[in-house]
């Protein structure tokens, strides 16, 4: 089978894009029963094409999206990352590298790009499987690789940054979840007023979740606790196989729930991961000063930290908000691409 049956809208792109199935053993018989063969779509600039070696920038899209939205070319004013970043190219206005656009959607809306026992390793799956994988198939070049994203993707970046040292050597996050406080608790109180109407069954309610055309801003709450139960609180032995970090009667925080989710946030994990982060050779953390989200202030704090525990680290704030963003990305591709070349 060779890789032109696998190009994506061949006239539309200077450069090429391959939509390829890989089969990843890490992701094989995950509890929850999402597939572990995911279609990964790689984005080839035109010098990648001709067989020029390329550093290699791994996208990480946000909660309940996939790489293959990337992808889209159907809205002429409003295309999507890859079809904004090849015009760039075409014009001479950014610094090519290979783009891989990993899909780790699940059922409950992604995976926030952590090894969970219900979801699967999907921490491993980014940081271990892809690399090696993506290395033997394209032009790539060795030790040359970096990691940003968006929301949710920006987390995953600033998580495999810290606990995956050496496999890539630029990081960045947009708008990434730091600061649970304030980015994920408040989320509670929209799960506490849905759940009632499902017996406490967060299984029921996604169930009923997936079959709306619309849904409210409580019901994607909802989700969201729900998916990040099943990243930072996993637990099999309980009756929905994940503990909720509040009590549904009372509405009080469970602190031992918590705690483990807190051992995710980059605000506090990088004390013990501080070593990590100055492996790299850029780290850049950005959000918009309208985030409806609450994360520009905690951002604050996680920068200050770092430089007080040594790391270097580029911060920029604008006055966007947590949606909207794509433009803050396509400017950041450059700056990551130069950094790695």
């Amino acid at each position: 089978m060779s890789a032109r049956e696998f190009v994506h809208a061949p006239f539309s792109f200077a450069g090429r894009v391959e939509l390829v199935p890989f089969e990843s053993e890490v992701l094989r018989g995950n509890p929850i029963g999402d597939p572990h063969v995911r279609e990964v779509p790689v984005y080839l600039p035109p010098a990648a094409v001709a067989g020029a070696r390329l550093p290699v920038l791994f996208v990480l899209s946000g909660f309940t999206g996939r790489g293959q939205k990337q992808l889209d070319v159907a809205d002429p004013w409003k295309p999507g990352l890859v079809a904004r970043y090849d015009r760039a190219l075409a014009a001479g206005m950014s610094e090519p590298a290979i783009l891989v656009l990993p899909d780790c959607f699940t059922k409950v809306g992604g995976s926030q790009y952590v090894n969970s026992e219900l979801l699967g390793r999907y921490e491993d799956y980014v940081a271990d499987e892809l690399p090696k994988w993506i290395d033997a198939r394209y032009p790539t070049r060795p030790g040359r690789r970096g990691v940003f994203g968006r929301s949710s993707g920006g987390f995953g970046a600033l998580h495999l940054a810290m606990r995956r040292p050496g496999v890539f050597a630029v990081a960045a996050s947009i708008s990434g979840d730091v600061g649970f406080e304030e980015c994920q608790w408040p989320a509670v109180h929209g799960a506490l007023r849905t759940l009632r109407k499902y017996g406490g069954d967060p299984w029921t309610f996604l169930a009923a979740f997936v079959e709306k055309a619309q849904t409210s801003s409580d019901e994607f709450e909802t989700l969201n606790t729900l998916a990040m139960s099943c990243c930072y609180s996993p637990n099999l032995a309980s009756p929905h196989r994940i503990d909720l970090p509040v009590d549904l009667e009372t509405g009080a925080r469970r602190e031992e729930v918590w705690k483990r989710w807190l051992e995710f946030d980059p605000l506090f994990a990088c004390e013990r991961f501080a070593a990590n982060f100055k492996r790299l050779e850029l780290l850049h953390v950005e959000c918009g000063l309208n985030d409806e989200f609450n994360m520009q202030w905690p951002l604050r704090r996680f920068v200050a930290k770092l430089r007080a525990l040594g790391v270097p680290v580029e911060h920029a704030e604008h006055e966007g908000s947590h949606r909207n963003l794509e433009h803050r990305t396509l400017e950041l591709i450059p700056k990551l691409a130069r950094a790695l070349a």
